[in-house]
């Protein structure tokens, strides 16, 4: 068990979503296989050094929705997403650092992080995600965002 004095940097928030409906536990082994941190289910008693981890699905075509508390700060959410992907052996979305909120970051199962646009629709049980595509530049979504950019 861990004291309250080591150095542990847990303070992030990771929000993904991935292809297919997948067990929470799998995915909950996955993350804390690529972190090297145990990763407890929300809700649960918790250790001081332990990622917090929710999981639930809805619809479209990335339909497991995760979360992931007190994540750590002190490795890339988008190298710990790839190595996620892998082990699970499926797509996952991630928020990328744009304003842009249709682009997102997309790992693929052989480790690849790639920018892509998705559809969302807001739901009851969460936000689905459709269609993913390409970030090419040249996608509508990428025309209305530069002009945001540039009208503020």
């Amino acid at each position: 068990m861990s004291s309250m004095t080591d150095d542990v940097h847990a303070d992030g928030l990771w929000n993904w979503s991935a292809a297919g409906f997948l067990d929470p536990a799998a995915v909950r082994a996955a993350i804390a296989s690529a972190v090297q941190r145990p990763v407890a289910e929300l809700g649960g008693v918790i250790d001081v050094d332990e990622i917090l981890c929710d999981v639930w699905q809805v619809g479209g075509d990335f339909p497991t929705l995760i979360d992931c508390y007190l994540a750590p700060d002190d490795v890339a959410e988008a190298t710990v997403a790839s190595a996620v992907a892998v082990r699970l052996g499926v797509d996952l979305l991630l928020p990328d650092n744009s304003r842009n909120p249709t682009r997102y970051v997309l790992a693929e199962p052989d480790g690849t992080l790639r920018p892509v646009h998705v559809d969302e629709v807001e739901t009851d049980e969460g936000t689905e995600r459709r269609n993913a595509r390409p970030c090419t530049g040249t996608d509508p979504a990428c025309a209305v965002a530069s002009e945001q950019r540039h009208a503020a």
